[in-house]
């Protein structure tokens, strides 16, 4: 008996030194593992480490591809935009030569019809030819030689010199002096050499979009009712050459010319009323930025700027302002007041202020301001 409870204590305590040396294995096992996650999150962490690295990074790091295929879309797409720029620009002034312009001389006043005459040509004259040249001239570049740069940056894209207010364009591929934006309806970029003949397009359409919009108003209500009395005689002649007799006579039809007549009247409005209230908005906010004196890329780094400066109780000042007339004046080269009329109510191809590769005073500026970033 005894010899058996000695057995059995024998075999207990070896089954507890088993478990305890699994225990052990176990828990070291699992060291093991816990020490190799963390090496090797270390090792990607310090292949990965960059002190500039934050959110904004990883998210475009992210968006990448999405950037890319609207960068190539955009650029071959570009001259689809600009056919459809033309080919409707050209379809509203075909309607007003074609529809509109021999009922204004039949019906207005003389002193009427010399208004339309001279307004509408004028404003055409302005959209076409600022639109040509927004389209044709060059934003402009910077040099490729160092030499001829001082105090500029390298661009990290292209590795060339990159001077004050300039940007890489990922359309394009290339650094555009003062860079506002990449317009795909232009096909182009607008920079330094070209951003009065985009902004002076975009004013010329939109007033003559609200000019077409308020003087069609009469005839678009004309045109839209008849359009609904064409629907409704269409049916009623439908229904009676369906249960028609030998005593009853169908309703008149419309001719093709006047189905036309109407509908190009009631396209003409909404297409007009349309581009107005889009491009006008548009307007309105690169005029807000020239009277701040900045561009759409300048408007997002001088906010961030701000708000930087304001948590250390600094103040941000523009040093490229130089107070809301004069920001008017040196976008327009308005040098002297002759100039309001030929350089700004008349085509004109005159050049920018400078040469977008430094940013001395105009000579327009009546006082200089403290070119300051932060006070």
């Amino acid at each position: 008996m005894r010899s058996r409870q000695r057995m059995f204590a024998a075999v207990m305590r070896l089954l507890l030194k088993c478990l305890r040396l699994g225990r052990r294995r176990r828990f070291k096992l699992m060291r093991q593992v816990e020490q190799l996650w963390h090496y090797g999150h270390l090792c990607l962490r310090s292949l990965l480490y960059n002190s500039f690295t934050n959110g904004d990074v990883v998210l475009d790091s992210l968006f990448e591809p999405v950037y890319w295929l609207v960068d190539h879309v955009t650029r071959w797409f570009g001259v689809v935009f600009v056919a459809l720029v033309i080919g409707l620009t050209s379809s509203i002034v075909a309607i007003v030569y074609i529809c509109l312009l021999p009922l204004i001389l039949q019906t207005y006043t003389p002193a009427w019809v010399c208004w339309h005459l001279t307004y509408g040509h004028w404003n055409l004259i302005m959209i076409v030819f600022h639109y040509y040249m927004a389209i044709t001239t060059s934003p402009g570049h910077p040099p490729q030689a160092k030499n001829d740069l001082t105090g500029v940056s390298i661009c990290r894209k292209c590795i060339a010199p990159k001077p004050a207010r300039t940007h890489h364009c990922s359309i394009c591929n290339r650094c555009v002096l003062k860079m506002d934006h990449h317009c795909p309806w232009l096909n182009n970029c607008v920079g330094h050499y070209n951003h009065r003949y985009f902004f002076s397009f975009c004013l010329f359409m939109t007033m003559g979009c609200i000019y077409c919009s308020i003087s069609g108003w009469d005839m678009f209500r004309d045109a839209y009712a008849a359009i609904e009395r064409m629907k409704l005689l269409e049916k009623e002649r439908l229904q009676v050459a369906a249960n028609q007799t030998y005593y009853q006579t169908p309703p008149p039809t419309f001719s093709f010319r006047q189905r036309a007549f109407h509908k190009s009247v009631v396209y003409l409005w909404v297409l007009c009323s349309s581009v107005a209230l889009a491009l006008g908005a548009l307007t309105l906010w690169h005029a807000a930025l020239i009277t701040r004196g900045e561009t759409s890329i300048e408007r997002h780094i001088n906010r961030k700027e701000r708000q930087r400066l304001q948590k250390k109780g600094k103040v941000f000042r523009n040093p490229y302002s130089y107070g809301s007339w004069d920001n008017w004046k040196v976008f327009l080269g308005v040098d002297v007041p002759r100039h309001w009329l030929t350089r700004v109510l008349l085509p004109s191809p005159h050049l920018p202020h400078g040469t977008g590769l430094s940013w001395d005073l105009p000579p327009c500026v009546t006082e200089q301001h403290a070119p300051l970033l932060a006070i």
